[in-house]
């Protein structure tokens, strides 16, 4: 979905409230002009690069992924064709977001369709993905709604409360104003930030730090409380790091 260039009150912004302090404080942001997934990256595509490639991706290479129950525990054989018990799904649970896969096999995949398609796609920046998840009430200004498309977050958003505590196919809830769905709930998204803090001065294009132990993850997910899916939440863990809850979505450079 095209995203029109602009400037927005990025991070912890006055409809957001119950803030933590890593969305502090609240800063002006411009952007350029791109294009982001209208949906999270699927299983289906995400198969069509490991047909294509036999790439393998870190959970193939050890063994194990990471499901998270209050601490982190591993999944002998758990891989991006498994749920979020690390059970191997079938065939029709392929429109799902694609979990399981590390910051490394997302930007694999990205090197992989860039390859194919003579284009550019990338993960989005924090501030790219912050920007289009926040929607718009005019052209080139976002909107002030606490989750991606609405303040009532089961209209939009697979979250723990009406999840089934798992994952579900893209694009079933309502999208945000820009068309794009899933931007709250159902899986975290990998950006391409290291995480840091914050600015507190006015910045165009920022990219984050230029290296760090962590990378950031935005938008909630399907085992996650309402909090943790606001357009202004960040978390952030290990870039080899995969697991039962965190997925990805592209940008596509003009």
């Amino acid at each position: 979905m095209a995203v029109q260039a602009g400037t927005f009150q990025m991070g912890c912004t006055s409809e957001q409230s119950d803030c933590d302090d890593d969305e502090k404080p609240t800063h002006s942001v411009t952007v350029d002009d791109f294009y982001i997934g209208k949906y999270e990256v699927s299983i289906a595509q995400f198969k069509a690069f490991i047909d294509d490639t036999g790439y393998k991706t870190d959970a193939d290479k050890e063994g194990w992924s990471y499901l998270w129950r209050g601490t982190w525990e591993t999944k002998n054989g758990a891989n991006w064709l498994s749920d979020v018990s690390g059970n191997t799904r079938s065939q029709s649970a392929y429109n799902h977001p694609v979990i399981h896969v590390s910051l490394n096999d997302a930007k694999s995949y990205c090197e992989w369709l860039n390859r194919k398609t003579g284009k550019t796609y990338r993960l989005p920046t924090e501030a790219e993905w912050e920007f289009a998840a926040r929607g718009r009430s005019s052209p080139g200004s976002a909107t002030t709604t606490k989750y991606a498309g609405s303040d009532n977050i089961g209209s939009v958003a697979w979250y723990s409360d009406n999840s089934d505590w798992k994952t579900h196919p893209v694009g079933q809830k309502s999208a945000n104003e820009l068309g794009i769905y899933d931007m709250s709930g159902n899986v975290w998204e990998w950006c391409s930030d290291w995480y840091g803090d914050y600015s507190s001065g006015s910045e165009t294009n920022p990219k984050g730090p230029s290296s760090g132990p962590h990378h950031v993850l935005r938008g909630g997910g399907w085992g996650f409380i309402a909090v943790d899916c606001r357009v202004s939440t960040r978390f952030d863990i290990n870039s080899d790091y995969r697991n039962d809850f965190s997925g990805f979505r592209l940008v596509l450079v003009p």
